[in-house]
């Protein structure tokens, strides 16, 4: 995937090797400072966070550019209810030339979102590696072993 910057050719590069490794059906999969990174060298990009409105009132959500973050919720709270509006909402929110960085709790929906946003034509669409929280430790905790957060990455709490 060639880009426009050389200092994102690096970026893409990791995701493509990610893609391949993991028969990825999407451009590939950036860890937290990667999309970071990204973001900030490519002020066209996205950040998608596809939780739900609830998972925003009570943990907070990631703090970058202006413009550049954009909640659309893969399922709706309470009940787990898919977005039918999920594909319309993105398109009003991006081209499909635009990087997409999907990110969602522990990297579980974002993989599901970046499936269907490439399958609709979205060539850029990544998944943000580790998620929001991360991954629960032996305790059943967040935010202690990987993720935005625990990376130390710019986020706004509840």
């Amino acid at each position: 995937m060639t880009s426009p910057s050389p200092l994102l050719d690096p970026l893409y590069a990791e995701a493509e090797k990610r893609r391949q490794a993991g028969a990825l059906t999407y451009a590939g999969a950036l860890t937290p400072a990667e999309s970071l990174e990204l973001l900030k060298l490519a002020p066209e990009a996205r950040l998608i966070d596809v939780r739900t409105r609830a998972e925003l009132d009570w943990v907070g959500r990631p703090q970058i550019g202006d413009g550049q973050y954009v909640h659309i919720e893969w399922t709706r709270y309470p009940g787990a209810v898919p977005n039918a509006e999920f594909l319309d909402q993105l398109s009003a929110a991006a081209t499909p030339d635009t990087p997409l960085l999907f990110l969602c709790r522990s990297a579980a929906r974002s993989k599901l979102a970046a499936t269907v946003a490439a399958k609709a034509g979205f060539g850029k669409a990544f998944d943000l590696l580790e998620g929001f929280e991360g991954d629960k430790d032996p305790s059943g905790h967040r935010k202690t072993l990987n993720g935005w957060c625990f990376r130390g990455l710019p986020w706004l709490g509840a």
